[in-house]
């Protein structure tokens, strides 16, 4: 459910003979460089990176960042990476950077699966040498670090689910929301960090039983900081990935004027798994689509990449 395909009848040698003459040239030609770098899957796009250094003895990343500036620029060179090193690459920047941006870890941290943490960790630890669980113990604190370790240990069950411990588990939840002691705080993230998404649908269910109200509304009550956005993340991802990421963007282009890294990160991350129903998700809830809104407020070049990427339809304009 990605907006970006496979281009069938890909040639990564025309494609790097075409996008070296767009940045060699005397003005970089821009379109150029969107054409075919939006319309290329990301392992095409690894292909003509090798393509293009076989061809220039230069690296593509390289030549692109000298090339291009802002926005337009994070814009082409995130396409350029594979996906767990592209999760490395913002995890590493949201930590290290002058100010921690949570919101960058909860995104990615609450949203994928075992195996892409444990290929995103693995990235991490080769671009830059240091292990992500430990820079995420020193850049963090309290109950929120807690869960986002947990998170990074990509150890959450898979595909099992027990009915007859479902209300146990919205039992503990209900009385982690009542009481909020350190020791329940932790019974809440372990729950919700380990156990299977199947489970948890289980457990969801059962607490509203229990307690006659949504799980997310009874967070959002008790809890609050990123520890409690992190929490309100993971149930949402749970229920509905498209749907948070939905959330989120809206967020990011309207609540915050216009924040271009989540806005970046999230379409860029997105575009080959499921932004066609991230797409669909936020027409039906805002009203407006994504392209529209993208339209609005961004401009240039920028604006053209993030529309591309997007491939919306022409009721979306």
């Amino acid at each position: 459910q990605g907006t970006i395909l496979p281009a069938p009848n890909f040639n990564p040698i025309m494609d790097a003979q075409v996008l070296g003459g767009a940045l060699q040239g005397i003005s970089c030609e821009k379109d150029v460089l969107i054409e075919i770098l939006t319309q290329r899957c990301n392992s095409q796009r690894l292909m003509i990176a090798e393509a293009y250094r076989d061809m220039y003895g230069r690296d593509l990343i390289t030549d692109l960042k000298e090339n291009l500036s802002h926005h337009f620029k994070e814009v082409m060179v995130g396409l350029m990476y594979p996906p767990a090193s592209y999760d490395a690459h913002e995890l590493w920047h949201a930590l290290k950077g002058i100010d921690t941006e949570e919101k960058c870890l909860i995104d990615i941290l609450a949203s994928r699966s075992n195996m892409e943490i444990f290929q995103m960790k693995e990235a991490y630890l080769m671009q830059y040498n240091t292990d992500l669980q430990q820079d995420i113990d020193s850049e963090t604190s309290g109950h929120f670090r807690d869960t986002l370790m947990n998170l990074a240990q990509g150890t959450r069950m898979e595909g099992y689910a027990d009915p007859s411990t479902a209300a146990q588990d919205a039992m503990i939840l209900w009385e982690a929301c009542q009481q909020k002691t350190g020791e329940h705080k932790n019974m809440l993230q372990m729950i919700l960090c380990n156990r299977s998404h199947q489970q948890l649908w289980m457990v969801f269910q059962e607490f509203q039983n229990i307690s006659g109200q949504d799980i997310v509304d009874a967070i959002n009550e008790c809890y609050d900081g990123y520890f409690q956005e992190l929490l309100v993340a993971i149930v949402l991802c749970i229920r509905d990935k498209p749907s948070y990421f939905a959330y989120r963007l809206y967020n990011a282009i309207h609540d915050f004027g216009f924040h271009n890294k989540t806005v970046i990160r999230i379409v860029i991350a997105r575009s080959e798994i499921d932004l066609m129903n991230i797409r669909q998700r936020y027409k039906e809830r805002y009203g407006k689509s994504l392209f529209h809104d993208i339209k609005h407020f961004a401009s240039g070049h920028y604006e053209s990449a993030l529309l591309a990427i997007c491939a919306g339809d022409t009721e979306d304009y």
